[in-house]
């Protein structure tokens, strides 16, 4: 931070934008693309704020046996095909670099390693958004940070006296580690299922626990079935519900990895535990199993703490949507949340977010005499 921008900050100033736009993975540069496109200009009408160290969003973090060629359902970025990628890569690598060309050729300007702290009401209608890097006081808000910053461990009895070793998907470093290992996998989605199998190859043991049955998803899954989907997960965000996955809804696909692996008895599935004990887990009903490792495949929740000074959630704890606007702050918008978590949601959730702050920009700079994109600093309290 220069000395001008650092003593602007201390006397309770803030950098003026139309739009802060927060996240940079599908989401954000979704939304960072039709902002460009409609003619805003990054660094000046609007800034995209990013965390991470390097470009990639979230699929930087995975794990390096995910090769691209094991990834369902990668939707290009609008305007730039991803393509002649080998499948064997891992698909942070693939992934990480497309959207570095992504970034370039568009010139989005993602500042990073950024991290919000803080989004609360400023001075003038403007929303204040506290930064390690600056502070910015905005007229719109597009927030697109995703789930991977918050890993959910559910917690059960005897949790701590476990003597083995506890680790998150959000920390899975592939199967290697687990060689000769006796391995409990928690968790009924794609990532435990992938976690499972890759590791029954080379570990001593494996069991397979989840909350419920898990649902394999015969035949073909098109658009019809996607929009059903979407609609589950949709309608809980308009309830002002805590959203779920897509996948909760869709079930997992049944293709012939999987079927080798329930042939081999690999996916033969246990009921939840009841307590973790300290050389294992057991069931109130007397079964007991010992192990090395517990890797808890259980999701992730939406990373939206920095939030919370503005009161959007209701009383359900989700944060309820009009298409992609909070309704109790229409400055607002959410993408990649809910409904639009997959990465076709995200691209179609980033052009409506920009419709709709486009709206607002036009409306308040009706009201109030200004342009789009004036960037003079306002104090913000």
């Amino acid at each position: 931070m220069n000395d001008f921008v650092r003593e602007e900050a201390a006397v309770g100033e803030a950098r003026a934008v139309d739009v802060v736009v927060i996240g940079a993975g599908q989401a954000g540069l979704s939304a960072a693309f039709h902002l460009r496109r409609t003619g805003l200009e990054p660094d000046r009408d609007f800034v995209v704020l990013d965390h991470a160290p390097r470009p990639g969003g979230a699929w930087q973090f995975r794990w390096p046996s995910l090769t691209y060629g094991k990834v369902h359902g990668m939707h290009a970025l609008p305007g730039m095909e991803l393509t002649g990628a080998d499948p064997s890569r891992p698909s942070s690598e693939v992934i990480g670099a497309y959207f570095d060309a992504y970034e370039r050729t568009f010139g989005l300007r993602v500042h990073r390693p950024v991290d919000v702290t803080a989004v609360r009401e400023g001075e003038g209608g403007r929303l204040r958004v506290e930064t390690s890097e600056d502070v910015y006081a905005t007229r719109a808000l597009i927030n697109a940070t995703g789930t991977w910053d918050r890993p959910f461990w559910p917690r059960y009895p005897g949790q701590e006296t476990f003597r083995g070793r506890q680790l998150h998907t959000a920390g899975y470093p592939g199967p290697e580690e687990f060689a000769g290992a006796r391995v409990l996998v928690v968790g009924g989605g794609a990532s435990g299922t992938q976690h499972l199998m890759e590791i029954a190859e080379v570990a001593a043991d494996t069991f397979w626990v989840t909350r419920r049955e898990p649902v394999f998803r015969e035949g073909t899954f098109g658009e019809a079935e996607g929009r059903a989907a979407v609609a589950l997960v949709e309608e809980r965000v308009r309830r002002g519900l805590p959203p779920r996955s897509v996948v909760s809804v869709t079930g997992l696909p049944l293709n012939d990895a999987i079927r080798a692996a329930r042939a081999r008895g690999i996916l033969d599935r246990l009921p939840m535990f009841d307590r973790i004990t300290p050389t294992g887990v057991a069931w109130d009903d007397g079964r007991s199993v010992d192990v090395d490792v517990i890797l808890w495949a259980t999701g992730f929740r939406a990373a939206i703490d920095h939030l919370a000074p503005l009161r959007l959630r209701e009383p359900g704890g989700g944060i309820r949507l009009e298409g992609t606007r909070a309704v109790r702050d229409e400055r607002v918008h959410l993408v990649g949340y809910g409904p639009s978590a997959s990465t076709i949601g995200a691209n179609r959730a980033g052009r409506a977010a920009v419709s709709g702050v486009r709206r607002l920009l036009r409306r308040e700079g009706d009201r109030d005499g200004t342009r789009e994109g004036d960037r003079a600093a306002v104090p913000t309290g």
